[in-house]
């Protein structure tokens, strides 16, 4: 039996004639991953399923997780958290906590992602689960959840450990549900400059003073790591991720970032081809107590193409034929089918968008005689 098929047209009014899209750089580092934050699409890669130490870069994970508790309303900023001997002991990059003290949840946060403070980021940790090891099994929880299918954690700051590990691709997720899920959170990894205890600190991250665009995110830092940094972008409302890992030194790891982000920038764009919702076509139905049904996408749909290629795109809507009432909403009924140049680059299931219910008996016959008819 054929589908009911329907073509859109996606064309604009007259475009430049496209450019050609050179390779992606190969960039001196052990691992990288450019994606777009709303296609999930895949600019630039290198190795990016391969297991290494993320350093500092594992407090992004910290971060999620005290943000969610924040959300649910387990814990409010200025709530204060007493500070542990192991917590103020803790080796590396500091905030310069003190034993003994409470610090609001809100100078903690700012302590662990503007000034890389591992005290801050353990304290956080103990505050929640109690200690360390139970909050390192939480996260190994969430990397799970989250499909982060190379990483395994064991402490919350990112100090080495042979069972600490992630990968480029594992840190893209990350960073991605980080800003889908606490917006206004993450605007913190934007903050220049942090002060606690009369002590200013600078953020790591000098792409933010490099690139206007950049808000983000987490950089990292041990002799088995290397130079690494997660950063992200926002231009002409397109978010990029970069995450670099593995460089030789703090200038490698911004150079690389802003390298993949220019890339990104100036070969593609992502468009918005239909909303969450939307109705794109009606689908005949039989039998039912109306004979049309909306019907479109249960999410919005992104595609990260090649730039001035937005008019080489074609879609077409195949409709699964003969669709009998009753008919819930959120049903599929058919496959919104994306070409570039002829050949398929996306594929989305085509929903119902109200519930059909079914017909009056006469309804009911009517439409079974002229199927048979079909």
């Amino acid at each position: 039996m054929k589908k009911i098929i329907l073509i859109l047209s996606l064309f604009l009014s007259f475009q430049a004639m496209a450019l050609p899209i050179p390779s992606a750089p190969n960039l001196n580092a052990r691992s990288y991953h450019l994606t777009d934050f709303h296609s999930g699409e895949v600019l630039a890669s290198k190795d990016p399923d391969l297991k290494l130490a993320p350093a500092s870069m594992t407090k992004i994970m910290t971060a999620l997780i005290v943000f969610r508790e924040l959300n649910h309303g387990n814990l409010n900023l200025t709530d204060q958290v007493r500070i542990s001997e192991k917590a103020w002991r803790t080796p590396g990059s500091r905030m310069f906590v003190e034993v003994n003290k409470f610090v609001s949840i809100d100078d903690l946060i700012h302590g662990m992602l503007v000034q890389s403070g591992n005290d801050a980021t353990v304290a956080l940790a103990e505050h929640i689960a109690g200690d360390e090891a139970t909050f390192a099994q939480l996260m190994n929880q969430v990397a799970k959840e989250l499909g982060m299918t190379n990483s395994h954690f064991t402490n919350s700051s990112g100090l080495p450990d042979e069972q600490h590990y992630t990968s480029a691709k594992d840190l893209s997720i990350l960073t991605r549900a980080m800003i889908i899920e606490s917006p206004e959170l993450y605007k913190i990894n934007a903050i220049k400059e942090f002060t606690f205890n009369g002590i200013t600190q600078q953020n790591r991250n000098k792409l933010l003073w490099r690139d206007s665009t950049v808000d983000g995110v987490k950089t990292g830092h041990t002799e088995e790591a290397g130079y690494c940094l997660v950063s992200s972008a926002v231009r002409d409302n397109m978010r990029l991720i970069s995450v670099v890992m593995g460089t030789d030194g703090i200038e490698s790891r911004n150079d690389i970032n802003q390298t993949l982000l220019n890339y990104g920038y100036r070969f593609y764009k992502t468009h918005l081809l239909y909303k969450s919702q939307q109705a794109l076509t009606n689908a005949r139905i039989w039998k039912g107590a109306v004979k049309n049904l909306p019907v479109g996408l249960s999410k919005n749909l992104y595609l990260t193409i090649p730039r001035n290629e937005y008019k080489s795109l074609d879609a077409s809507l195949e409709l699964t034929p003969r669709l009998l009432a009753p008919i819930k909403k959120g049903a599929i009924v058919g496959t919104a089918v994306i070409k570039l140049k002829g050949e398929v680059i996306a594929k989305r299931p085509l929903t119902a968008l109200q519930d059909i219910p079914e017909g009056s008996f006469m309804d009911r016959l009517k439409d079974e005689a002229l199927l048979m008819l079909e």
